[in-house]
């Protein structure tokens, strides 16, 4: 399958169902909000390293979680139950970003694909009400969080940190429950990693991925601050 060369001044992308086997779709255009809501809405993210050009991805199969497939495990149940944690959304959305970029993860070696290009993108579109946080926090410390992309009943998970253990499970099973009140169908969690499946999360083809998303196209979506919609 060839990649795509995508221009800055024409808003579009190639067929999801026409990415490389590694799950590469196109290189170039820009980090807009309308490019970026247009890619999420079609099941492209974008993911490359500093200095390197814009490549999106569309890889198959799609690691995602069905909110009814939520795993608490038992371990966890102490940490509800006690309250260690306090958890807001959208109180901290830049920080938490950065947090995810100086988050340490196994295979890396310093480097990290959340650039300031990219923080940059992410807070305009968190401005405009499409993007959200998920803070953790231990005795008004920020140890832990999330942010992603909500489009209609679909939430686009994009990265996480922990700095205190079991933290960032904390943040992300409280989303999930609190979005499942709300309605929403599908978590999507981009590529497979332990930590994620042994929360439920697991693959289905990029083509059932794409049905949802189009049945997804027309739902209103949830914008603006979450602070007090999912504190409720």
């Amino acid at each position: 399958m060839p990649v795509f060369w995508l221009d800055d001044q024409t808003l579009m992308f190639p067929s999801p169902e026409l990415a490389n086997p590694d799950g590469i779709l196109a290189v170039g255009g820009d980090l807009s909000p309308e490019r970026l809501l247009l890619a999420y809405a079609s099941g492209i993210f974008p993911w490359f390293n500093e200095g390197d050009p814009i490549l999106w991805w569309s890889p198959d199969p799609r690691f995602v979680l069905f909110p009814s497939e939520l795993i608490v495990a038992k371990s966890m149940r102490p940490y509800f139950n006690q309250k260690k944690f306090t958890v807001t959304f959208d109180r901290d959305f830049e920080g938490t970003m950065r947090n995810c970029q100086q988050s340490n993860r196994t295979g890396q070696s310093g480097e990290t694909w959340i650039t300031e290009d990219m923080i940059a993108a992410y807070v305009a579109i968190h401005r405009l009400g499409y993007a959200h946080s998920v803070e953790v926090w231990q005795n008004e410390e920020l140890v832990g969080g999330l942010y992603g992309i909500s489009l209609g009943k679909v939430f686009f998970g994009e990265s996480m940190f922990a700095r205190v253990s079991n933290a960032s499970k904390f943040g992300f099973i409280t989303l999930v429950q609190k979005l499942s009140e709300k309605g929403f169908v599908l978590i999507d969690c981009q590529q497979q990693t332990q930590h994620l499946g042994s929360l439920g999360a697991r693959a289905i083809s990029r083509k059932i991925f794409l049905n949802y998303l189009e049945a997804n196209k027309n739902v209103e979506t949830l914008t603006g601050s979450w602070a007090q919609l999912l504190a409720e």
